[in-house]
């Protein structure tokens, strides 16, 4: 989780409570979603290290050896979702703040291949991807926020941040019942601003 910084050209984004109100509104449809719709843990660069351990060597606090194919060794982490600190990276998961699935829902059923696999490894928005214990990513699982929130209640307001970002990035939309969810929880979180870079993806309909 990163807190939200001013953009590269100095300017602001909206506070969170109008950045909420700033998402599309619509019904979700899950109909012909599959998870290899999203080709996920590319190696975009080319230097041998997928997705997975790109994220995982960025949020590392201490940080891993990096042996041959990019595997990795040793190396600490923490798990904000739940507040737990990870030795070594066989105990995470990296998860899609916004799941795959409730992309699909929320709009990337209407993206190209190519945009949905640019969701996937989202490397350039930090909030897009979180290196997280399995048991909160799999408890987790592909709900929105109306469904689940961080069990460490401190990092909610972060987490609320982390998701209306990554949803503003991509021109997801919300369905009433998330609106509702955001709505109440942001009314007891600061008002921060909501910084990021637009994807050329579509506006859903």
């Amino acid at each position: 989780m990163t807190v939200p910084q001013a953009s590269a050209d100095g300017s602001d984004g909206l506070p969170l409570r109008e950045a909420i109100s700033a998402l599309p509104v619509i019904g979700e449809d899950r109909l012909g979603y599959e998870r290899t719709a999203f080709r996920h843990w590319i190696d975009a660069d080319r230097n041998g290290c997928p997705t997975r351990a790109e994220v995982l060597m960025q949020e590392a606090v201490e940080p891993p050896a990096v042996g041959a194919g990019c595997t990795l060794s040793g190396g600490r982490w923490y798990s904000y979702y739940d507040a737990t600190y990870v030795d070594g990276a066989s105990g995470l998961d990296i998860d899609h703040m916004v799941p795959l699935a409730e992309a699909w829902d929320s709009g990337a059923s209407q993206w190209t291949a190519a945009h949905r696999q640019a969701y996937a490894n989202d490397l350039d928005e930090p909030r897009a991807l979180v290196a997280v214990t399995a048991r909160s990513n799999r408890g987790k699982a592909d709900r929105d926020v109306a469904e689940w929130l961080p069990p460490a209640a401190a990092a909610r307001c972060g987490y609320l941040v982390d998701w209306v970002t990554v949803k503003t990035r991509w021109h997801l939309a919300v369905d009433d019942i998330e609106r509702d969810a955001l709505v109440r929880e942001a009314a007891a979180c600061p008002d921060v601003p909501i910084v990021t870079t637009p994807a050329d993806t579509p506006l859903p309909s």
